[in-house]
């Protein structure tokens, strides 16, 4: 088959990261794949594979040369499969389509839909009226498939779940390495927390700030990374917590963008995830298979995620939060290792990269097949 993907950017997201590793296993099962990206950004996930970058302009004028140069480009490559991810990949590719036939048949659209929440209900209406242009869409959990069918942003007839796949093999724990950043970082024998996430209000940070007050006052050597691209600036505006712990805390160290994450996730103790929102987040599911122990909040595809291998408090409620966190940190060292290969052991049976590929190459062709003369 020829598969195209369509992405809004390649920037350092879980997004992102997801359908660059998907693109790549279906060229290494021997189909022909390009990709799309719609903007540039300054950091962006390294691609093996070609891609058209569009520099898309937010204006009228702007969107119409980028459609009409995506279209040159399908002409050429002729896809069979145009597969786009997030809200703005996803419209652009439905109205990619619209106009556009080759050998007698359309490429087969699909769309994927990686979070609960793609934006307001004016995206709901765009979504509800492309919706005719979309011969399939998919969700990264089952939340968000509930969401946007409630929404009516999908036809059910047209939706299936197909969560995101976890690269198991680039996530092994590794006790030397473990030792060096540790070293590195000065922890000394310190429990360290970690956080993964770009900085916006999905994550929620001010709701970890607030329960690591109540975590720092009871373990003051403790130390808590936050690993994530974005400005910490309107966060501090926001949140007295934030301002503290940017400018008067010391156990809060804020990383930024980060290359080295399975880095980071080695050297840690327990992974946290804060967030108000999501779909199904990449980086716990890759906490969960460098064994660590998780707490996060009980948002779109999380339960799912973790089931009986970490624990899960509300959203928005920094007391549950921190209580778990201490809860894990009372665990006895050998309990919290047999909860981390648990969650390991999780991750490899039913989220790895490689068995989601297989998913994803059944779905294309099922989808794909011609139709009967």
């Amino acid at each position: 088959m020829r598969i195209l993907y369509v992405l809004t950017s390649l920037g350092v997201g879980g997004a992102e990261k997801q359908a660059i590793a998907l693109a790549e296993r279906m060229a290494e099962r021997g189909h022909a794949v390009a990709l799309i990206a719609l903007k540039h950004t300054e950091e962006e996930w390294p691609v093996k594979l070609p891609v058209l970058r569009l520099n898309l302009k937010k204006t009228p004028l702007g969107i119409l040369r980028g459609l009409q140069f995506a279209r040159k480009f399908l002409a050429l490559f002729r896809p069979d499969i145009l597969h786009s991810h997030t809200f703005p990949a996803n419209i652009f590719t439905r109205l990619l389509h619209l106009p556009f036939t080759m050998r007698g048949r359309a490429p087969i659209v699909i769309n994927t839909i990686h979070n609960v929440y793609e934006g307001g209900w004016h995206r709901m209406l765009i979504y509800q009226f492309t919706r005719p242009k979309a011969h399939f869409v998919t969700a990264v959990s089952a939340a968000a498939a509930e969401r946007f069918e409630h929404a009516h942003a999908v036809s059910p007839n047209k939706l299936q779940v197909l969560t995101n796949g976890i690269e198991t093999d680039a996530f092994l724990p590794e006790r030397s390495r473990r030792r060096r950043v540790r070293s590195l970082m000065k922890t000394g024998d310190a429990f360290v927390w970690l956080a993964v996430g770009r900085v916006v209000p999905a994550k929620d940070y001010p709701n970890l700030l607030r329960a690591w007050v109540q975590v720092h006052s009871m373990h003051p050597k403790a130390q808590l990374w936050i690993a994530g691209e974005g400005s910490i600036s309107a966060l501090v505006q926001e949140d007295k917590d934030a301002a503290t712990s940017k400018d008067r805390d010391p156990s809060v160290h804020w990383l930024g963008l980060r290359r080295d994450i399975a880095d980071l996730m080695d050297a840690a103790d327990g992974y946290v995830l804060s967030s108000a929102w999501e779909g199904m987040p990449l980086a716990l599911g890759e906490a969960m298979v460098m064994e660590k122990v998780a707490v996060a909040t009980a948002v779109g595809g999380v339960r799912e995620l973790i089931g009986d291998a970490g624990f899960i408090v509300p959203p928005n409620d920094s007391k549950a939060l921190a209580d778990e966190m201490l809860n894990v940190m009372a665990m006895p060292e050998p309990a919290r290792r047999v909860m981390g290969r648990d969650a390991r052991l999780r991750i490899k049976l039913n989220f790895s990269i490689d068995a989601k590929a297989e998913e994803w190459e059944r779905l294309y062709s099922k989808l794909n097949k011609p139709e009967p003369a």
